[in-house]
């Protein structure tokens, strides 16, 4: 399985897309959607400003499945881990090969825009939103596309990809497509990669055959954009027994005093008048919910 799915340019001046999927690798769905882009890119010869470039992100645990083998991948992007000589993880050496690709893509684009997406999926039913860390443009970038924006997941939890690409230069945001087994999850990553490459590479969406109903379903699926932030998290430590009650979706309103989880035993109650983000609804991880509130 390779690390580069493809690569696609004109050798016309321009930026640098640099798309990650399957960072969890029981999250194929971004793999899926860059597959048809790069083959419908080529079908039509279509025209585009710089270079776009797709990658896998942990392939050993996309080979099985699983959203990782040692540890979260999207939280081992921390300074101390990276100036590792010696990687002990599974994921530190995944991390370290994207890293590689990116020193040598940023290099070859030297003075150039860079931007980056990361495309993952949810364990619970979910509009499609984009996570952005609020600095350089990212908020402002966001904001050009068509769906719900959450800020401040990346300050909140330590060792993120994205936090990563920010603090390299590069502009862009997480983009949840929807639920980890709803087709229509790898139909939004389309949609948003698309879109990403009309506003950061000029492309003419016209030149792709299947853009219309690709991109119109995003616009049509995905709610009004509203923008809303992370005002609490909770995490779950080694030896908890955390059991999110079931039937929660992701932007779901709760109310104070509901009953959100069980955790050792003791209930875990709501204290905001808010919405749930991201309920814990697969065996890794240890992010249990996050509530937000809309800005």
């Amino acid at each position: 399985m390779k690390r580069i799915i493809d690569r696609y340019t004109c050798n016309t001046i321009g930026p640098l897309v640099f798309i990650t999927a399957a960072v969890h690798g029981n999250e194929p769905s971004g793999v899926k959607a860059l597959e048809e882009v790069f083959s419908q890119l080529r079908a039509s010869k279509a025209q585009i400003n710089g270079t776009l470039i797709g990658l896998r992100g942990n392939r050993g645990a996309l080979e099985k499945g699983v959203r990782f083998i040692d540890e979260d991948l999207n939280r081992t992007w921390k300074p101390i881990k990276i100036a590792k000589q010696i990687k002990d993880t599974h994921e530190e050496l995944e991390m370290e090969e994207i890293i590689e690709i990116l020193d040598m893509e940023l290099a070859h684009h030297k003075g150039q825009k860079a931007y980056f997406l990361d495309c993952h999926t949810t364990s619970s039913q979910s509009a499609p939103y984009m996570s952005v860390q609020v600095k350089n443009d990212n908020d402002e970038w966001a904001h050009r596309f068509p769906t719900y924006i959450v800020r401040g997941f990346s300050d909140i939890v330590n060792g993120s990809i994205d936090h990563y690409f920010t603090d390299r230069g590069l502009t862009g945001f997480t983009f949840e497509a929807g639920q980890h087994d709803d087709p229509a999850s790898a139909r939004h990553h389309q949609s948003m990669i698309w879109l990403m490459l009309k506003e950061a590479c000029d492309l003419d969406l016209t030149q792709i055959k299947t853009h219309p109903q690709c991109v119109e379903s995003l616009k049509n699926e995905a709610p009004d954009q509203k923008t809303f932030e992370i005002i609490h998290r909770h995490e779950i430590k080694d030896g908890d027994d955390f059991k999110m009650k079931a039937g929660f979706d992701n932007f779901q309103k709760i109310s104070k005093g509901e009953l959100l989880a069980h955790n050792n035993g003791a209930e875990l109650k709501s204290t905001w008048n808010a919405r749930i983000f991201m309920p814990l609804y697969q065996g890794q991880g240890n992010d249990g919910f996050f509530v937000i509130e809309e800005v």
